[in-house]
């Protein structure tokens, strides 16, 4: 499977020093060659985030990053939309957000099967289309 997604959890602790998940992170990073996915939606939340608790030149850091291809981003389409829809209502009980539905959204077309996250309580929940599950890293 190619490539790595990265959900905005990944990109924050990259991006905080001091967060108990940024070694981890970045070594993860570093052993995993081939491209480094970020969703739109995932940039946009993750800029919210760091530039509210990091603070503007944390977050212009993260942007400058990804217009040097240290990410690649990809864009949500309509069918995108819809299977993030479809996700958002069958884990409806699991309080899943639009983003996490997203990043489920888009490994599916592109067909990837790891996620780079902290957050193991809801990336364990979803059962893809093209995979058993997902690995998840770090």
């Amino acid at each position: 499977m190619p490539g790595i997604l990265l959900d905005t959890s990944a990109l924050y602790a990259i991006a905080d020093r001091d967060d108990k998940w940024h070694k981890p992170m970045v070594a993860a990073l570093e052993r995993r060659h081939g491209d480094r996915i970020v969703p739109v939606s995932v940039l946009i939340e993750a800029c919210y985030l760091i530039g509210t608790h990091l603070g503007p030149a944390a977050e212009r850091h993260l942007i400058r990053a990804t217009i040097r291809g240290e990410f690649l981003l990809e864009g949500l389409s309509l069918r995108d939309l819809e299977r993030a829809d479809a996700v958002l209502e069958k884990y409806a009980d699991a309080n899943i957000g639009f983003v996490d539905a997203s990043i489920v959204a888009i490994a599916e077309r592109l067909k990837v099967g790891r996620i780079v996250t902290t957050d193991r309580r809801h990336f364990r929940l979803f059962r893809p289309k093209h995979c058993r599950a997902f690995e998840l890293l770090p």
